[in-house]
């Protein structure tokens, strides 16, 4: 195997050959010190030498992080079209009652990430999806209202696969396992790592990570409450979502709760029980903006649900966080709500 100066001395040759000038290396000037400066043939081994390939299949069984991280480095195709036929919001699409809907939905979330001054929140700009129970569509609302989000000029919008129990986001875009956020907080992966970029110009996607036996006390621990508050400050113009675990299952979502600026919780029209959602609201009091979306809720008087699905938007601030409309059915008791 030839040396590493040789490789750079053949590329140094290819680049000569294209025609391309360089600045004369060898003139550089040394350091009369020794060892304060690399010699000039190194530095031109070191800037010169060919760059890394991608790892082999050997490679890649022994160090599968590696191996997707190389990956993850170019921008994600989303199938665009699937995912429209599946009832997602991508751009282009015509307009429709459930688009106006979620542009109804995101308009008050974007002025609490955004607000200035005195009124600014703290960490408005982190958005917990969440429900009570499993199956509630909130996975579905999450990538939704991201997907209405990117199309905002002046913002971004990441959108993170917090429920590391049951992650879905990769699943329901089309898209295969993935390092995430789990290897983040294990010290595994560095951000740039791990962020997938995809071919919808304002959305970028952070999965759930590789599973992980102490999931929850990852999500506890102080490098959780660091990554959220950088990711809350470095990114000023950015909204992330959170799509996490259900609140009445475990722990996890209790948790992220604590270090939201909002948190939107799904309630399923008809199926959810009263008694189970002012039990999830309890879990959260912490948090300052608590708002709730009715999802399937019927849009006309035969029971239709426009597009699959229909929405209802309430909001209140701390304890004054009231139930969604348009409500129908039983309003009392532990009746589905």
């Amino acid at each position: 195997m030839s040396s590493l100066i040789e490789q750079a001395a053949e590329r140094l040759a290819q680049i000569r050959r294209a025609g391309i000038s360089l600045p004369d290396l060898e003139e550089r000037p040394t350091s009369p010190i020794a060892g304060d400066r690399a010699a000039p043939s190194e530095a031109i081994a070191r800037d010169l030498a060919v760059p890394p390939q991608a790892p082999t299949k050997a490679e890649a069984t022994l160090d599968p992080l590696r191996s997707s991280a190389a990956l993850l480095s170019k921008p994600i195709e989303l199938d665009l079209l699937a995912l429209a036929a599946a009832g997602f919001l991508v751009p282009s699409a015509p307009r429709s009652h459930m688009a106006d809907q979620f542009r109804v939905i995101k308009r008050p979330l974007i002025a609490n990430a955004t607000r200035k001054g005195q009124a600014k929140l703290h960490n408005a700009n982190l958005i917990m999806m969440t429900s009570a129970m499993p199956d509630e569509g909130k996975s579905f609302t999450a990538i939704n209202l991201a997907m209405s989000i990117a199309s905002e000029l002046d913002h971004t919008v990441m959108l993170v696969d917090a429920d590391v129990a049951r992650p879905s986001l990769l699943k329901k875009l089309g898209l295969g396992e993935a390092p995430g956020l789990l290897d983040l907080l294990e010290g595994k992966a560095e951000m740039s790592d791990v962020l997938m970029r995809t071919n919808i110009d304002k959305l970028t996607l952070l999965p759930s990570g590789r599973p992980h036996p102490k999931s929850t006390e990852l999500l506890a621990s102080d490098a959780m409450r660091q990554l959220l508050q950088d990711m809350a400050t470095r990114y000023p113009d950015r909204i992330i979502i959170f799509d996490s675990p259900p609140l009445l299952l475990t722990t996890e979502a209790r948790v992220l709760a604590s270090q939201m600026g909002q948190v939107v919780m799904v309630v399923h029209a008809g199926k959810t029980l009263q008694a189970d959602v002012q039990h999830a609201l309890s879990t959260i009091e912490s948090c300052p903006i608590r708002m709730m979306l009715l999802n399937k809720a019927r849009t006309d008087s035969q029971g239709a649900y426009g597009y699959g699905y229909g929405y209802g938007y309430s909001y209140g601030y701390g304890d004054e966080a009231t139930a969604a409309a348009p409500q129908e059915g039983p309003s009392h008791g532990t009746k589905p709500a």
